[in-house]
């Protein structure tokens, strides 16, 4: 796993979600989830999962924060280099994090935070250096919208079934989820699948046609097949 884990390091999600399209699989792409605040990033990790529900007043409250099961209990489960993955149900109307939790999910070693919901203390959370990929900012806090309940057991986020110990990766173009089952695959037929892509954009630079070069007839294909052998 820590080799495809390196590998996915220089693979898109654009790719990974054609990879995995070729094991049927369509729903990858977490809808809602994208770069907080900066671009140019990449992650990969092992998925810890988190799972808030609708809002029920005697539970959510300021006083939850203090108990057991909170959103503070699960950051100090959280083992380092894991990519945090939280189910907000695409509820944009509260924050699920803000700057003081996300600090501390740095000084745990936390990767990047993923969640289909949004953030508060945007310039806080931002300054903390974590990456994060949301959809958005809200002032109120998570207890207006939404109640915590639990933490690495199968969620759904942005679409996508998502089970502990899956493989994220986000980018520039958002975060998708890997069965860790498949990892070896997408990794190494990904990484094939961009190699050939580098070339492809060569030959359009080149000014080739796309008829037969995207995707590669034959002919083409030996001739990339030669060029590999040249690099």
């Amino acid at each position: 796993m820590g080799s495809a884990i390196e590998i996915l390091r220089n693979v898109t999600t654009g790719t990974i979600t054609t990879m995995l399209l070729k094991k049927g699989i369509r729903r990858s792409w977490m809808a809602g989830a994208m770069p907080f605040g900066f671009s140019g990033k990449r992650v990969v990790g092992s998925a810890f999962t988190l799972r808030f529900v609708p809002v029920r007043e005697d539970l959510a409250t300021p006083e939850s924060w203090s108990k057991p099961i909170s959103t503070r209990g699960a950051i100090e489960a959280m083992p380092e280099n894991c990519v945090v993955v939280a189910d907000a149900m695409g509820v944009t109307g509260a924050g699920i994090f803000g700057d003081i939790l996300c600090m501390r999910m740095v000084k745990r070693g936390v990767t990047a935070l993923i969640t289909d919901g949004v953030m508060r203390d945007k310039h806080g959370v931002l300054a903390t250096g974590l990456p994060v990929w949301c959809a958005g900012v809200a002032a109120p806090a998570s207890v207006n919208q939404l109640t915590f309940v639990g933490w690495n057991e199968p969620i759904g986020c942005g679409g996508c079934a998502i089970f502990p110990d899956d493989i994220v990766v986000a980018d520039d173009d958002g975060a998708v989820v890997i069965p860790k089952d498949l990892a070896d695959f997408v990794a190494n037929e990904g990484a094939e699948h961009e190699l050939l892509e580098s070339w492809l954009v060569q030959e359009v630079e080149k000014g080739a046609k796309l008829p037969g070069l995207y995707p590669p007839n034959e002919e083409n294909k030996k001739r990339y097949e030669d060029w590999k052998k040249t690099r």
